[in-house]
Formats: C-alpha cells, structure tokens, sequence
C-alpha cells in the first residue's frame, strides 16, 4: 500500500493551508465568495469603463467642462454609502442591503444609459456610487459572518485581488462598445449584472446572524456634507466664469474641509483619527500623502482616454488599455515591494512619490507630440510610483485609522478629479472639443497635479524623520529601564 501524505508526516501547517484552500470549493462558500466578488468587481470597475466611454458620451451629449463630474459625483456617492453601511445594514439586514445595493447600482446604470444629456449622466453615477459603496463595505462585512475564521485571510485575499480583474474586465467593456458607437449598450450590460447580482445575493447569501443589526449608529451627516461640499464647490468652481467667483469656491473648499476635520475631532464616533492631517504625527502625515497621491494618480484615467483619441486616433479599446497599464503597474509594483527587507519601506515612501511626479511630467510633455509608444514608460511609471509607496504609508499610519484612510483616500481621488476639470477647463476645454484647447489642456493637465506626488515625497522624507526620532526614544526609554 502506498502511504498517503499524512502518513508520510505531512506537517500541520501544510495540512491546514490545503484544507483551507479546498473549503472554499464547498458549495455553499463558492456561491456566497462568487457574489462578494461580483459586489467588489462591479464597485471597482467604474472607472476604467467610464473613462473609456467618457470621450465618447462627450461627443453624443456634450458637456466637455463636465468631464470631471461623473468621477467627482460616483465618489462622493460612495463616501455617503460606505459612512452609512452600517446604519443601512441595521436597519435592513445585511442581506438585503447587498442586495439593494446592487439594485442601486444597476438603476444608475440604466440612468445613464438612458441619459440625454451629461447632466443625467453625472446623476446616474450618483446613484452608481450609493449602491457600489454598500456593495464593496458590506462584502468585507459578510466574510466574518459567512466564512469560517480560518477562511478569512485567503477570502480577504481575494477580494483584494478583484481590483487586479479589474485592470482587464473595465476597458474590455467600455471599449468594446465605445469601439462600436454604442457607448450606452456598455451601462445597459453593467445594469443586467447588477440585477443578477441582486437576485443571487437574495437567494445565495446567508441570513443575518443574531446581533448583526446591532452594529448600527449614529449618521455622520454633517461630517459627510462637509467631505461632498468640499468636493462639489471644487467642482463648480472649473465651470464658473470670473477669477474672482473661482478664488471664493476654492477658498470655500477649504473651510469646508477644515471644519469637517474639526468636528470629526470633538466627535465622538469620529471618522478620521484625532491626530488626522497633523504634520506632527506619524498618523497625519501618512494621511496627507495618501490624500496627495490620490490626487495625482486620478487625473490619469478622466483626461487621458480623450487625449489619446482625439490627439492620436486611437480607439476606445486602445485609450482604455493605456490607462489601464497605471493600473497593472500598481499591483505589479505592490506584489514586488511586499518582499523588500526592511531597510526598503523607508526610501519606497519617498522615491515612490517622486516617480509619480516623474511620470505625470512625462505624460503631459509627451502627451501632445507622441508618439504613443513613448507615453507608456510614464504611465507605468505613475503606477510603478504609488504603488510601491502605497502600502507602507498604510503601514505607518495607526491601525484604528482603517476607515479614515479609505474615506480620505476617496476624498483624494474626487478632489483630484476635480482638480483635473479646474485646470482643464482653464486651459480652454470648457469650449467643447477644440483642438487648441485640446493642446494645452494635454500638457497643463498632468503638470499641474506634478505638485501633489513631489508635495507626498517630500512629507514621506518628515515622515520617516519622525519614525526614526520615535525609534530612538524607544530604544533610550527602554534601556533606562
């Protein structure tokens, strides 16, 4: 008889990993971890699809000043739903909220499929955002209630990995029917999963547990407004006319983000950590630099697919895929960073911004002249640059400042959007799709967000200061004693 591989003396460790692994093949986990996916899939896709159709949606309805605003709204929609995921999901159950949310989510969808002008478009990812936020917070809720603990690394991992599909499924889709003239056909696929979605997440997720509807509270209301006021008087101010009405919404912008931060900080379930956006703390300038990365890094994928098809001829499925190439590039440099030793962390935090800027300063030089060969080295660059900085700025901010980064971190992604239409539109864009206008607003674009990574560089080279100084109080206090 051959001895099987525990008899062998298999070790403990190898025994549970290929357990674990081989669970997740169980029926009832598969279809439950095929709908989280899905939920995840169908949040984090947005993106490339709608910067793959947005050149074609502005070509059929107009609205070139706008550009900017379905980014900005889809955003700020999804910062309401994932600060109230948990008020949602106490009142309905997690079950139903999942699937609500999906429901959400295709009926912005079908909004914008139908839209007759840009103005409906932007209100249909306003609607997306409501359901894709409560679809990607309650998808992590429902790990620890549908998978056993040991599962729940490998599910977490997973889950994470979905953002990588992403990079394939989101240009596929929108440039496929962007390709074909049928942009709206691209938003009337999303709405049809998201409908299956919803039917397979009432019929396939698990019940509520008792106490799952007890973790409810209180809605950040005030908070919250402040955070999408900010974001929609920034927008406002790149349509305006007149310097003067400008300086006032940016002046605005930032007292509205300076008074959310200052009754977050009396609150007492508050959003962000006490200490957030203090230069003074390891804490607040590990948030800045997550905000200022955000905010370099999303510019690329509203205004690029529009250069590349209006400067150089290239398709929608083409544009798509080169902006998706920012996104490949940040996993790819995450997984490769992840092995570093630990003398790497250090200097990743602040070389890491600096290739951002390096590479947003490479995309608008070269954006115009092309050719468009020469433009792939700086957009990988621009992922190589945040993602081999992102996970060890995590790292040194405190653990119990989890819901603050991902709220600021979405707060960056809209400001910088909204950034990218003030520039943008200044450059002349507000006009419609002048080739000029086109011109300078391909180069005045990126430069002009080339600030934000080299200000992130800059607070990493404080921050590891500042870990370095602890380090050595550490090592003092702990040798007195």
């Amino acid at each position: 008889m051959t001895p099987s591989r525990f008899s062998r003396g298999i070790s403990v460790r190898e025994a549970t990993t290929e357990t674990t692994w081989r669970a997740l093949l169980a029926p009832r986990l598969l279809l439950t971890l095929c709908v989280l996916l899905g939920g995840v899939l169908l949040h984090s896709m947005n993106v490339l699809i709608t910067a793959t159709l947005l050149p074609s949606i502005v070509a059929e309805l107009g609205g070139a000043n706008l550009m900017s605003w379905p980014t900005t709204a889809f955003v700020a929609s999804s910062i309401i739903a994932a600060s109230g995921t948990s008020l949602v999901s106490g009142r309905f159950g997690n079950r139903r909220a999942f699937a609500g949310g999906a429901v959400i989510y295709a009926a912005g969808a079908v909004l914008c499929a139908c839209a007759p002008s840009i103005g409906f478009v932007i209100a249909g990812r306003f609607v997306q955002g409501l359901g894709g936020g409560l679809l990607s917070a309650l998808a992590y809720v429902f790990v620890r209630n549908a998978f056993p603990e040991p599962l729940w690394p490998k599910v977490f991992g997973l889950l994470a990995g979905v953002w990588s599909v992403t990079v394939l499924v989101g240009p596929l889709i929108g440039g496929v029917f962007a390709s074909f003239g049928h942009w709206r056909g691209a938003f009337v696929t999303v709405a049809g999963i998201g409908y299956l979605l919803a039917a397979g997440a009432a019929y396939t997720l698990p019940a509520d547990k008792q106490g799952d509807q007890t973790v409810s509270r209180t809605f950040p209301a005030s908070r919250v407004a402040l955070i999408c006021g900010a974001i929609a008087l920034l927008s406002v101010a790149s349509v305006v006319a007149g310097p003067a009405v400008k300086a006032m919404l940016i002046v605005a912008t930032v007292v509205a983000f300076v008074e959310m931060m200052r009754i977050d900080r009396r609150a007492g379930a508050p959003l962000l950590p006490s200490d957030a956006f203090s230069l003074r703390s390891p804490n607040g300038a590990g948030l800045w630099m997550g905000l200022l990365m955000s905010v370099g890094y999303s510019p690329l994928a509203i205004y690029a697919p529009l250069f590349l098809q209006r400067l150089h001829g290239l398709n929608p499925l083409g544009a798509g895929y080169m902006v998706a190439l920012a996104s490949l590039a940040w996993t790819t440099a995450a997984l490769w960073v992840a092995s570093l030793s630990e003398d790497w962390p250090p200097k990743m935090i602040v070389i890491g911004p600096s290739t951002m800027g390096a590479g947003l300063a490479g995309v608008g030089i070269l954006m115009a002249p092309g050719p468009v060969a020469a433009l792939i080295l700086p957009i990988v660059l621009i992922g190589i640059g945040i993602g081999s900085a992102w996970a060890f700025v995590l790292q040194r901010v405190m653990s119990g400042a989890k819901g603050g980064e991902e709220n600021i971190a979405a707060a960056g992604i809209a400001l910088g959007a909204a950034t990218a239409g003030l520039v943008a539109n200044a450059s002349g864009l507000n006009n419609g799709l002048d080739p000029s206008a086109m011109l300078r607003a391909s180069l005045t674009v990126p430069l002009a967000l080339v600030a934000a990574p080299l200000a992130a560089s800059a607070i990493g080279v404080r921050l590891n200061l500042m870990v370095q100084r602890s380090s050595k109080q550490g090592i003092v206090t702990s040798g007195q004693d």
